[in-house]
């Protein structure tokens, strides 16, 4: 069993890691040839992006050279409402991120408490969102839409490939994806049903840690950025 540990008000809750992965693809207008070159650069020279990074851009500075940008967000906006989500994008944190494939991780050590809603804008580069535990690959192309647990292990990689090596990114190919991610709360009810979160599962004998984690049959666990598999933490 994988349980989340997340930090809600003063208080740390229990609750499910979820298996319900939410996909789709949606209509949006191509980012302007300016600003996938604003892109590249900040990645290539600014940020030195380097394989298997995941890295904040500068949204602000996008959002002036975007004309679709509202298009873009709307669109978004209407997808999660048609899953059962009203107006939870309008409430919820907004990032652009950007990354040359991703090491497995999971994002529960720091947003426990949501679930990422992410909408990619790169064209098909040959890239695969992989969800290794669920044996679940998205093929990433613009319009790429995705909702997921925190605490679910994901990675970039190539398509065909079954784990992440950097090597599969060399710096002569455009390996970038750009994309656009809300932080929905998995403590609105919404958001909870759609994934399916069960809360406070944890044995009240149990020990209760004092900061967000992700514990693998009651102990403490990350995850191999090569493989995605879970290990026990010391």
């Amino acid at each position: 069993m994988l349980t989340s540990y997340f930090r809600s008000g003063d208080a740390i809750r229990s609750r499910r890691v979820s298996d319900i992965v939410l996909t789709g693809t949606i209509d949006v207008p191509a980012p302007p040839a300016r600003l996938l070159a604003d892109w590249q650069r900040e990645t290539s020279t600014h940020m030195r992006l380097d394989p298997g990074d995941v890295e904040p851009m500068p949204l602000a500075r996008a959002r002036m050279r975007w004309p679709d940008y509202a298009r873009c967000v709307e669109a978004m906006s209407d997808w999660t409402f048609a899953l059962g989500l009203p107006e939870v994008l309008a409430s919820s944190d907004i990032a652009l991120m950007a990354c040359r494939g991703a090491r497995y991780h999971h994002d529960a050590a720091q947003y426990g408490g949501a679930a990422f809603c992410n909408l990619f804008m790169s064209e098909d580069k040959g890239l695969d969102l992989h969800f290794p535990a669920l044996g679940l690959r998205i093929p990433l192309t613009r319009g790429t839409a995705v909702i997921f647990d925190t605490g679910q292990p994901h990675g970039v990689i190539r398509r065909g490939r079954t784990s992440f090596d950097a090597a599969d990114f060399p710096p002569d190919q455009d390996w970038l994806q750009i994309f656009l991610t809300w932080e929905l709360p998995v403590e609105e009810a919404h958001v909870g049903q759609a994934l399916n979160i069960a809360f406070d599962i944890a044995p009240p004998v149990s020990p209760q840690p004092d900061e967000e984690q992700v514990r693998l049959d009651g102990e403490r666990a990350d995850v191999c950025p090569n493989s995605g598999r879970w290990f026990q933490v010391d």
